[in-house]
């Protein structure tokens, strides 16, 4: 029997750890980001701004949009 990992596997394990983040993330997002929201500044609003991005780039590859539509 091989020891090598098969391609589900490696599937199952990159989405365990794609739920782990989101749920990390979920869980920032319902705490504000950490930020309490009468502490609110421009450099929070940049934060987010960066992280939006960033998301904006994995859901317009997942979903085929932006410049990843055909």
């Amino acid at each position: 029997m091989s020891s090598r990992p098969t391609a589900q596997d490696a599937f199952i394990a990159k989405k365990a750890a794609i739920d782990a983040m989101l749920v990390r993330l979920q869980a920032l997002s319902s705490d504000h980001f950490n930020t309490h929201p009468d502490e609110v500044h421009w450099g929070h609003v940049g934060n987010l701004d960066y992280y939006a991005e960033l998301l904006q780039r994995i859901t317009d590859s997942a979903f085929k949009e932006g410049e990843h539509a055909e």
